[in-house]
């Protein structure tokens, strides 16, 4: 069994061998340049190295034997099902919502953004609104799928709304509301969820896994941001109220 879970580990250590080396060698230049920290300062941060190259190495083989082989197997069991036409979205918004909560950058974004902007806007509101926001992505992209439409029916007036909601927003939430963009499509959305959009997508009558089992991303790109700017919008109301 312990086999069968590090069977061709060796090109995931090369993989994040060939990632994280760059970076030490940068931080040596640098330290030998300009840090110039202190030998304290240097073991930790060495020892946070070693414990992320580790980390990076199990969590991509469980993604290879563990994440990829679950999602398929989930979608290729909603794609059989009768009657996807709601189901689909319902359970897409759901597995967008549980991912989120996983999500460790979206949680560093929430954290940053509370300390920042000294409490007034919170970890958990951010975390409920991003959650919403991929929610819906997932729910869209599952509809897409049972529906069989192309992507940018989707992506082009989602866009469209963001840059016109960009004017009117508050501008504070402007520059979150694009990076919560970017760290939305982290790990667990990436591996998981768009596993499942492949397998619903390859055992659908008249879909390509190809052309609809992917684009998701891009659309849990672009809810959050909405969701974000749109939070912005509420929060000025409420600033203009009660002034």
């Amino acid at each position: 069994m312990i086999g069968i879970l590090f069977e061709d580990i060796g090109h995931v250590i090369y993989e994040v061998a060939f990632a994280v080396i760059p970076l030490l060698i940068f931080f040596i230049v640098f330290q030998f340049f300009f840090l110039k920290l202190d030998k304290k300062r240097i073991r930790d941060i060495l020892v946070g190295l070693v414990l992320t190259f580790v980390e990076l190495v199990l969590f991509l083989q469980g993604v290879e034997v563990g994440f990829f082989p679950a999602g398929e197997a989930i979608g290729e069991i909603l794609g059989e099902r009768e009657n996807t036409l709601f189901l689909l979205p319902a359970l897409g918004f759901l597995f967008g919502l549980v991912a989120t909560f996983a999500e460790p950058a979206i949680r560093i974004l929430n954290y940053e953004v509370e300390k920042v902007t000294a409490g007034s806007i919170s970890k958990n509101v951010m975390l409920i609104t991003l959650s919403i926001g991929v929610g819906v992505s997932i729910a869209l992209a599952m509809f897409r799928i049972v529906i069989g439409f192309p992507l940018w029916y989707l992506i082009l007036p989602g866009y469209l709304l963001a840059f016109a909601l960009v004017f009117i927003s508050s501008d504070r939430f402007i520059s979150i509301a694009f990076d919560a963009g970017g760290v939305a499509t982290g790990p667990m959305t990436v591996t998981f969820i768009m596993a499942i959009a492949v397998g619903v997508a390859s055992v659908t009558e008249g879909r390509d896994p190809l052309m609809d089992g992917f684009g998701m991303i891009a659309l849990v790109a672009l809810t959050p941001i909405l969701a974000v700017l749109i939070l912005g919008l509420l929060f000025k109301w409420k600033e203009n109220s009660s002034s």
